[in-house]
């Protein structure tokens, strides 16, 4: 059986308030970076990822790990998580 291709994100989140829930900061992925953020406040969650050029590739599997690591982000933190692709 063939074993999927993964990629290693690297997270650096420079803005973070509850206040004005959002979290903002840099995702690094293959020769990829984009600026990212999350406003979680609000009727609908809001997730924008700068430049386009990529960003499908990186998008679901950034906001999956926000939903999930949200509590435990800090700003000046630098944190990594799983792509299931090759980039």
């Amino acid at each position: 059986m063939a074993r999927r291709s993964e990629t290693t994100a690297n997270v650096r989140v420079t803005d973070h308030s509850w206040q004005r829930g959002v979290i903002g900061g840099e995702v690094q992925a293959g020769d990829f970076t984009w600026k990212f953020c999350w406003r979680f406040r609000g009727e609908r969650d809001n997730l924008s990822i700068e430049p386009s050029l990529g960003r499908a590739l990186i998008q679901d599997a950034l906001l999956r790990f926000l939903l999930q690591w949200d509590y435990q982000l800090e700003a000046g933190g630098d944190y990594t998580f799983t792509v299931r692709a090759k980039f």
